[in-house]
């Protein structure tokens, strides 16, 4: 069969369609030039974004019937419950997490070193569409990150839920950072995503002295205000939140900082949001990542009134995007 694999979300999706990618080449299907050709479509989803889930039930309703469909990633069971008479298959990402990547010859290689998520922040569906925190052993991944030095890749990114939790033999993440930084080769090293309450002095330590990480970090802070920190189960407060990027800053005076935020979240106040705006001004973040928040089904949030106006939403959205990544609206 001649399959096509279409990807929505996050980093960690593009690295799972490589793995499907290897897992179909060894069960003899070969990828066709385009969706039209193919007829095995992997449709590898994410549930953890509403607009991603549009799409993807687009996409099966206008092959249903006409193609063999495989729905693979971030699936929570209400969409799999809704698709599974339209698809042929449903692989979590289970299936695949310890298949070597058939790596792409792009820019940059994502090198996944764990999936899945403990937080159970309360917006977020990640801990029911990947289930738990699961790492990779570091054999695997130092043989693999070996073998792209081997190919001459130039930057290579490790991937995780929460990269600062790897946690695999007697290996932790700062370990691993500077097994890999060690390794010979003429390469840049980056990771994502860090949590806030796991990134550790240690950590901070190790990347201001491995030479070949490259002088970013993205540190989601999702708000700027306490009680909503809290409501989203984040775990760590504003004031935490600006040591940590002190202490950062300090150890790495040239580092670029990037975040996440998240703009209506229930019973956000404007003076809540202002809250945000003021420690976005403070941080002067290189650049974020600002969603207009959703509910997700089978999260804690689900709970709380959904009780911003869309219109607010987009207002708020508008004036931090404006602010950080400093687009005129």
């Amino acid at each position: 069969m001649n399959y096509y694999i279409i990807t929505y979300g996050c980093q960690m999706n593009e690295s799972d369609s490589e793995k499907i990618a290897e897992l179909l080449q060894h069960q003899s299907h070969k990828p066709a030039k385009d969706e039209n050709s193919a007829n095995l479509i992997v449709v590898n989803a994410c549930s953890v974004r509403q607009t991603a889930m549009h799409r993807v039930y687009d996409k099966i309703n206008k092959y249903a019937g006409k193609k063999k469909i495989i729905l693979a990633g971030c699936v929570l069971e209400k969409d799999k419950n809704a698709l599974k008479g339209k698809v042929t298959e449903i692989w979590h990402p289970d299936k695949y997490f310890e298949c070597v990547p058939a790596h792409q010859n792009k820019s940059t290689a994502y090198v996944p070193i764990m999936t899945g998520c403990d937080n159970f922040c309360s917006y977020c569906a990640v801990p029911f569409t990947r289930g738990r925190e699961k790492s990779r052993l570091e054999k695997e991944i130092i043989s693999e990150v070996k073998a792209l030095i081997k190919k001459k890749q130039k930057n290579i990114m490790l991937l995780g839920q929460n990269v600062n939790s790897y946690r695999a033999d007697k290996t932790d993440f700062p370990k691993l950072l500077k097994k890999i930084n060690d390794l010979p080769g003429n390469f840049q090293l980056s990771f994502m995503t860090s949590h806030p309450k796991d990134m550790s002095d240690e950590l901070i330590k190790i990347m201001a002295k491995c030479e070949k990480l490259k002088r970013e970090i993205h540190l989601p802070i999702q708000s700027g205000d306490n009680e909503i920190l809290h409501k989203m189960n984040r775990r760590y407060t504003v004031t935490h939140y600006k040591n940590l990027i002190k202490k950062i800053r300090r150890a790495i005076p040239d580092v670029k900082i990037t975040t996440d935020i998240i703009v209506g979240f229930p019973g956000e106040t404007k003076k809540q949001f202002k809250n945000s705006v003021k420690l976005a001004k403070a941080i002067k973040f290189d650049g974020a990542f600002i969603a207009k928040y959703s509910p997700r089904p089978g999260t804690a949030a689900t709970k709380l009134k959904d009780d911003v106006p869309v219109e607010e939403k987009k207002r708020r959205w508008r004036i931090l995007d404006t602010l950080i990544n400093k687009f005129e609206h």
